[in-house]
This record gives structure tokens, sequence and C-alpha cells, in this order.
């Protein structure tokens, strides 16, 4: 499994030889320092912890100093293919390497049912009145109550989410950039871990 750290700079779009318009999504990767790893001896399992984006010396908390990096994630790997201290960029990737992108999807705040679920609404006309979008009965009489998981307004947007099978259209290891077909969650500058499985 190869794995990187990275933030969203935004999209743009590139062209192939044939002419053909591709959308991308440009992302700043790397470098990343792995920090610990985990072995099955001492904590009963495998996963390398990696940093990425080192803090200013006058940025570092207290209890910062040991790992000095914004952020720090875990994966699960082959740790005998690793080293502490050791630095990898976006070098371990390949044009054409399909991978799975996830980061925090942008917020929508508070939402009505037509535009989080895409409900029809209500009808427009024969005396409708303040219920063109409210989402209807809720509950049942059997059973009296209304059931978990229902459909209903609530905060949009703001989640985990994880988009998969996007494929690597070009590798810059000078300017630590990737540029992956498609769209990732998130707005610019949204964190995001990066995987393939090899």
């Amino acid at each position: 499994m190869k794995f990187i750290l990275g933030l969203k700079i935004g999209m743009s779009q590139i062209f192939d030889k044939q002419g053909n318009q591709i959308p991308v999504t440009l992302i700043e990767s790397g470098p990343c320092k792995v920090l610990q790893i985990k072995t099955k001896e001492i904590d009963g399992y495998e996963s390398v912890q990696i940093g990425f984006k080192k803090l200013k010396d006058n940025k570092v908390k207290k209890s910062q100093k040991i790992k000095p990096f914004r952020y720090l994630r875990e994966f699960k790997a082959d740790v005998s293919k690793y080293k502490l201290g050791q630095e990898f960029n976006v070098s371990i990737f390949e044009e054409g390497d399909i991978v799975s992108l996830s980061g925090i999807s942008k917020g929508k705040g508070f939402a009505g049912v037509v535009k989080k679920w895409g409900f029809k609404g209500g009808p427009k006309t024969r005396g409708t009145k303040h219920e063109h979008r409210t989402m209807g009965s809720v509950g049942s009489s059997t059973p009296p109550r209304v059931i978990k998981g229902k459909k209903m307004p609530g905060r949009m947007g703001g989640k985990r989410i994880t988009t998969k099978n996007l494929k690597i259209v070009k590798v810059d290891p000078e300017n630590n950039l990737l540029m992956v077909k498609g769209a990732v969650p998130g707005r610019k500058g949204t964190f995001l871990e990066i995987t393939s499985r090899e």
C-alpha cells in the first residue's frame, strides 16, 4: 500500500495528446516524514505514522515538540519497507495509478429536505400555503413513532468522504504536486489522505 498526505489547491484542466480536455484536481502532496513505526510485538498491529507540513519553531506547542508537524496520520502497512525518520514525496506514485482520497466535504449549514435529500416538495397550486418545501408526514400509526434513520432536515456536508478509483494524470516531484482526474472532497485547502494499493 502506498500513501501520502496533501492539501487541495483547486481544480484545473489539461489536454491529452489527442486534444481531449481532462478536468484535474491539483494537490500539494508531501514531503512526508516517518515519525513512528508500530509493530505486532509492541503495539499488537503494524502501522506507520507520518507527518506533513512541519511547523515553524515559534508555532510549536509543548505537546508538539517531539513531532512538530501540523498533520499526523497513521496507515496500516508493511513496516519492513519503512525506517524511522525516512522522508518520501509524490515520486512514490506514477502516472496511471488508481488512488482513493479522503477528506472533509464542504459544510453547507442547516438544510431542508429538498436541498439535502432531493425531495420533490408539495404541490405548487390548489390552496397550498407555506408547504412547498416541507417534508410531509414523518411517522406512522404502527409503530406510533418516527423510525430511526428517517430523512429529515439537518446539517449538510462537513463529513469525511472517501472518493475511490481516481486516476493520477501527472506527478510533479519538483513542485510536490499531484494531478488527479476528477473532483475530490472539500474546499480549497482541505487536508487529504491519498492511498493506493500496489
